[in-house]
This record gives structure tokens, C-alpha cells and sequence, in this order.
């Protein structure tokens, strides 16, 4: 078999792919004229081959039964780098022992429910603790600038084979959504479950030994590290036990949200009802720009999603943002955040964060604010260092309230972000308008911690038989990139 690249209108584009066998999608918005780049697959003469025919999209996977297996493994965490790990170990007979500090989807969408009508939150099931971890109600996006070794493209194939759409097995940048995600977790944690694998919600580690309520982690076995990038009470365990960690390079910043027909106008040079809407979907950005010695760049952007509120305990502000697998709200919104250098030690880094978003929580409360509302000024007005005096409709539903973050975000992110800004509307004028509103704050886009280990073996250099691995971890950013770094920790272990 071989492929053919095809340059089509969306209307050519939108027929080749209801009739034939796609392998890779993408939009060109470069030029005036919107492009879909299709490329096809064909058969050894170059014909294009049809959806019915039978040509095998991938090899499913087969998950041995474990329920008398002789090996087994406890795996931290159930976010992706946790769930891929026990799915590749159940694909060498080796029994996954998941331990959780949250909930799972079902319950957790209660959680999330509550703190988005702003009835509290749940420090153990929100948007960055419990089954599916982080991405699960943040996005669902399966883009990753990874470069490291793995088979990216088996990652889609393993989501698609639990029930994601045909579409992430070719698009440039996948994406399943918010709403989809929670249905495809419940089918793992099932096929984990049926296989003979344990998964055990409510359970936090509070030590290399133990986990919540005094019990004992089973110890003669490996050790997979899986925990979030906010797991900040696991870090100052894990410090006090002395295992190696180190502070890395991170990110933060804040979360900008356009009204999504302007984003539609720059990037697809078209008017807000354009009937080309329903063959590309809501355009998307991706900036970045230098400013001094930092760089400013977009993250996670979400076309036609929501903000949210993603902290994860008291006196704490952290927004992100989620799209559906429609991406049909009137929004836009993306993390715009700097570049911040590590940190003299793992701690400080920490430190910091938790410092920047204590001091979002506070500017709610002196505006008047409450709970989960998060602090807010237009963009404009953030850029020339004036109040809001008003703020426009946001996706946010906790709500938001004004507040000058031009003077009170730290020297290390304010004037980069207002200067990153400028450089933005240069590419695209209007970028930079008070039609748009930014809210505080995005901390969390990577974590300043990094949990070190052997580059070969991927236990941790202080303690053999540990295993960190994914996000929080220091080793992924996102989805796609833990869910790897996952398997290849499980894959180490195999092949011991």
C-alpha cells in the first residue's frame, strides 16, 4: 500500500473523507484560500482505498488474564502515564495494582459540577486529582511537540481502540473532548478490572511505604511513579523520604479568551457565519514569541471551549481550559504564559507557585469575590496598565471579577506577558483587544519540580525499584506525551 497527498477545498475535502481510507488531515490557513491537506491511502496502482475495504487501521491490542499471575506492579496514580502503564503491563501478563487518591469519572463529575456552581471543592476529586487524571476534564487534546523516542501513533490507536473517534488516528492536532474522555477512561478501568488488575480509588500515598488510612503499599514490588503535576503534598513527601528531585524550567502565566468568531476571522479570512465552519470546525492558534531572555507562548489552546477552575486546594487560584469534542462555544480561549528558569532548589520552585496562586486567591477576595471566582481584567487594559472597569461575558462559570493583574503579577511574568502581547497583535492585528479578557492564573501548564532518574533504566537514581514517570514526574506534557512515558516505564519493567 502506499499514500497520496491531496490539496483540496473543504467541500472536495469533506466528500474525499466520507469515501476513503485518510491517514493524515490538516487545515492550511497560510494563504487567503482555506486548504485541507488530505493524505490518502492507496493501493499498489494508486487508487485511493475505500472505507469498507478490508485493510487493517492498526493491530488491537490483547490483554492477557492476570488473575494468577505470578508478577505484579503498584502504579501511583490513574491519570494517562498510570492507566497505559497497567494496560501495556496487562499485555505481558503482569498484574497493575492502581491506587488513586481520587475519585472516579462518574463521581468526579459530581465534584467538578459543585465547583463549577461555585458549592466548593473537593481537595481529592476536582480537575487535577482522580480517575483520568488532569486531561480528562481539561481538554482532551492529543497533541504533543514530544520528540522523544516511542511510538507516538500507538497512543491513538490504544484511545481509539476504547472507543475514541476514527479522526485521532489522523489529525495533525487530535483531539477527543471533554464530554468523550470520561466514557473512554470507564472502558479502560473496565478492561483493567475484567483482566484481573486492581484499581483502588481514595487511596493517597503518604509515604514509599504506605498509603492513606495506614496501610501498606505492597513494597516488594516495582514501583510506578505516576502522580500529577499538582500533587505538591506527594513532592514534600517525597523530599522528606529523600528521594532525588530537582527543580526544572517551567511556565506560568495566564489564561486570554477571545469571542471565537474573531479567531475564525484571522486565521481562516472569513466572516463569522461562513458556511466553511462546518468542514474545518473552530480555528485554533499557536504563538510564541521571545521577549528579553523568556519565552512567551500560547498553551492549550482551546477553540470553542470553556475556561475552568483547576486548583486543587484552599487559598488557591488555577484556571485552564477545556473544549467538548464539538468545540462549539462562543469562545476562544488559550493559556498565554512565560517561560520561568529553574529555580536554586526544587522547593523554591514550589514555593513560588504556590505563592503565585495564593496571591490570585487574594485579589478575589478584595474585590469582593468568593470561592472559586477567579480575578479578571481585559486585555487592553492589562497591556497599558489601566483598570477594567467593566469585564465582558466569559466562559468562566464560576464567575470573575476585576482586578489588576498588571500590578500584581510578579516581575517575572507581567511585563513579559504585556510585551508578548504586542507581539502577537503584530501578527495578528486585533489580536490585541478589550473584547478580550485574561484570567488568573495559569500556573500548572508543566511542573517545576522534576523527579530524577537513570536515563536507561527510568528508576529513580536514590531509590532502585521506583519508577517515576509522566507529568508529574518532570518527564511529559500532556496527554499523549505521559501516556508514552508510561508504557516505556512499564516496558523497563517487563523487561527486567
Amino acid at each position: 500500500m502506499q499514500t497520496q497527498v491531496l490539496t483540496l477545498s473543504p467541500e472536495e475535502a469533506k466528500a474525499v473523507e466520507a469515501r476513503y481510507r485518510i491517514v493524515r488531515r490538516s487545515v492550511d490557513a497560510r494563504q487567503r484560500q482555506l486548504k485541507v491537506i488530505l493524505t490518502v491511502l492507496t493501493d499498489d496502482e494508486g487508487n485511493k482505498i475505500e472505507h469498507d475495504a478490508p485493510v487493517p487501521l492498526y493491530t488491537p491490542p490483547v490483554y492477557q488474564d492476570v488473575h494468577r499471575s505470578g508478577r505484579s506492579v503498584s502504579i501511583i496514580g490513574a491519570g494517562p502515564a498510570g492507566l497505559f502503564a497497567a494496560l501495556t503491563l496487562l499485555e505481558h501478563g503482569i498484574r497493575p495494582i492502581i491506587y488513586e487518591r481520587g475519585k472516579d469519572v462518574s463521581a468526579r463529575k459530581r465534584d467538578i459540577a459543585l465547583l463549577n456552581r461555585n458549592e466548593g471543592l473537593n481537595p481529592e476529586s476536582n480537575y487535577c486529582f482522580g480517575e483520568g487524571g488532569a486531561g480528562t476534564f481539561s481538554d482532551g487534546k492529543l497533541f504533543s511537540r514530544s520528540k522523544k523516542r516511542g511510538n507516538m501513533q500507538r497512543v491513538m490507536e490504544i484511545f481509539h481502540h476504547f472507543g475514541a473517534p476514527d479522526s485521532i488516528l489522523y489529525e495533525t492536532h487530535a483531539h477527543i473532548g471533554s464530554d468523550k474522555l470520561p466514557g473512554i477512561i470507564r472502558r479502560m478501568r473496565e478492561c483493567i478490572l475484567s483482566h484481573g488488575g486492581e484499581i483502588h480509588f481514595g487511596t493517597k500515598i503518604t509515604s514509599l511505604n504506605q498509603i492513606t488510612n495506614h496501610q501498606p503499599l505492597i513494597t516488594n514490588a516495582p514501583i510506578i511513579l505516576a502522580i500529577g503535576h499538582s500533587a505538591h503534598d506527594t513532592y514534600r513527601m517525597l523530599a522528606s523520604e529523600g528521594v532525588a528531585l530537582a527543580s526544572k524550567g517551567c511556565a506560568m502565566g495566564v489564561r486570554v479568551e477571545h469571542p471565537q468568531s474573531l479567531i475564525n476571522k484571522w486565521m481562516y479570512h472569513m466572516g463569522e457565519q461562513s458556511d466553511l465552519l462546518q468542514y474545518v470546525g473552530n480555528a485554533s492558534y499557536s504563538l510564541v514569541t521571545q521577549v528579553m531572555d523568556r519565552g512567551v507562548y500560547s498553551f492549550c489552546m482551546c477553540p470553542g471551549g470553556h475556561i475552568v477552575p483547576a486548583g486543587s486546594g484552599d487559598e488557591v487560584c488555577v484556571v485552564n481550559g477545556m473544549s467538548a469534542s464539538l468545540r462549539n462555544s462562543p469562545y476562544a480561549n488559550s493559556g498565554i504564559v512565560v517561560t520561568i528558569p529553574p529555580f536554586a532548589t526544587a522547593m523554591e520552585g514550589l514555593d513560588f507557585q504556590e505563592q503565585l496562586e495564593h496571591i490570585a486567591w487574594e485579589q478575589v477576595r478584595i474585590a469582593g469575590g468568593n470561592a472559586a471566582q477567579a480575578p479578571a481584567q481585559r486585555l487592553k487594559d492589562f497591556v497599558e496598565g489601566r483598570a477594567s472597569q467593566d469585564l465582558p461575558a466569559c466562559s468562566y462559570l464560576p464567575g470573575i471579577v476585576p482586578s489588576r493583574l498588571d500590578r500584581w503579577l510578579p516581575e517575572q511574568i507581567g511585563p513579559y506577558l504585556q510585551q508578548g502581547f504586542r507581539d502577537f497583535d503584530r501578527k495578528y492585528p486585533g489580536y490585541l483587544t478589550n473584547d478580550a479578557v485574561i484570567v488568573g492564573v495559569e500556573s500548572r501548564s508543566s511542573s517545576p519540580i522534576r523527579i530524577v532518574r537513570d536515563a536507561e533504566t527510568m528508576q529513580s537514581i536514590s531509590h532502585p525499584g521506583l519508577y517515576p514517570c509522566g507529568e508529574g514526574a518532570g518527564y511529559a506534557g500532556g496527554i499523549t506525551s505521559s501516556a508514552l512515558d508510561g508504557i516505556q516505564a512499564a516496558l523497563r519493567i517487563v523487561n527486567q
